[in-house]
C-alpha cells in the first residue's frame, strides 16, 4: 500500500525530528554574546536602581524622624539675618521657632489656598523686629480676604509669634502663576510678596512662619458664615515616601531578567546537547 508522504515545515519551531536532525538548531555565538551583554546590563541597572531606592528610603525615614523631633521640640528663636544665607530645606524646614516684633497689618497679603476648613486664603503679614529685619508670618486661614488697611491700625504693640519655619514657595500654584500686579497669589513666594508690598527685600527673611493655633477654631454655623479670624496651626506635614514600592519593583524586574536569562541558557544547553547526540 502506497501512503502519502507527510510534509513538515522545516521552519516550524516545533517540527519533529527528520533525518536525525534536532528540532531546533543552536543559536549563533554572536546572538548569545549579545543577549548575555544586554541581560547583564539590564540586571545590573535594575539592581542598582533598587539599591538606590533602598538608600532613598533610609534617607526619607531619617528626614521624617528629624522633622518630627523639630516639631515636638520647644520653640527656639528664629534664625537671625546672619544665619539667613545658610538656611536650607534639609536642616531648617519645620523648625519650631518664635519671633518678636510688630505686625505690619497694612502690608498683609492674601494667598489663595485650600485646607480642611475649605477654600480661602492664608494671611501673610510681615513682622518687623527690633533690628529692622522682617519675617513674614502666616497668621492663618480665613474664608474671605479682609481689608487689613481699614481693619487694623498701622501701629501696635510688639507681639511674640510661635510656629513652624517654612521655606519660601516660589512660582505659584498648580497651572497658575502668581500675579502681583493684580494681587493674585497662589504660593507663598516671600521675595515676590515683599517686592509687591514695597518692603526692603534684602531685609526680609527667606522663610516664613506658620503661626501655631491659639485656640480650637469654631466651625461656621452655616455655609455662608466665614472664618473671619485667622485660624493657625493648619500646617500639613507630609512626605512623599514610596521608595519601598519602587525598590521592590526594580528588584522584581532584575529577578525577571535573571530568570529569563537562566531559561534561555537552559534551553540553549538542551538544544546543544540534543544536537551533539549521535543519530
Amino acid at each position: 500500500m502506497t501512503g502519502k508522504a507527510v510534509h513538515r515545515d522545516a521552519g516550524s519551531p516545533t517540527r519533529a525530528l527528520r533525518d536525525g536532525e534536532p528540532a531546533s538548531r543552536p543559536r549563533s555565538t554572536a546572538f548569545l554574546v549579545t543577549w548575555a551583554l544586554v541581560a547583564l546590563l539590564a540586571f545590573s541597572a535594575f539592581t542598582a536602581l533598587g539599591i538606590w531606592q533602598v538608600q532613598r528610603l533610609g534617607w526619607k525615614q531619617n528626614l521624617i524622624e528629624r522633622v518630627n523631633q523639630r516639631v515636638a521640640a520647644p520653640a527656639s528663636p528664629a534664625p537671625d539675618p546672619d544665619s539667613w544665607p545658610a538656611i536650607n530645606e534639609r536642616d531648617d524646614a519645620y523648625r519650631h521657632v518664635h519671633v518678636t516684633g510688630q505686625l505690619l497689618y497694612e502690608k498683609t497679603t492674601a494667598v489663595q489656598t485650600s485646607t480642611d476648613l475649605g477654600q480661602g486664603f492664608w494671611l501673610m503679614t510681615p513682622l518687623q523686629q527690633a533690628d529692622g529685619s522682617l519675617v513674614m508670618i502666616n497668621r492663618g486661614f480665613v474664608t474671605e480676604a479682609p481689608n487689613e488697611k481699614t481693619a487694623r491700625p498701622a501701629g501696635g504693640q510688639p507681639v511674640t509669634v510661635a510656629g513652624l519655619l517654612r521655606l519660601s514657595q516660589t512660582g505659584g500654584g498648580v497651572l497658575r502663576d502668581n500675579d502681583p500686579a493684580n494681587g493674585r497669589w497662589y504660593s507663598r513666594d516671600i521675595a515676590a510678596i515683599a517686592a509687591a508690598k514695597a518692603l526692603p527685600v534684602a531685609r526680609v527673611a527667606p522663610y516664613f512662619i506658620d503661626a501655631e493655633a491659639r485656640r480650637e477654631p469654631r466651625a461656621p454655623h452655616s455655609l455662608k458664615q466665614a472664618y473671619r479670624d485667622p485660624v493657625g496651626g493648619l500646617t500639613v506635614i507630609s512626605f512623599y515616601n514610596h521608595h519601598l514600592q519602587y525598590a521592590l519593583t526594580w528588584f522584581a524586574l532584575a529577578l525577571m531578567v535573571g530568570a529569563g536569562s537562566f531559561w534561555v541558557g537552559r534551553e540553549e544547553w538542551l538544544v546543544r546537547k540534543r544536537h551533539s547526540m549521535p543519530t
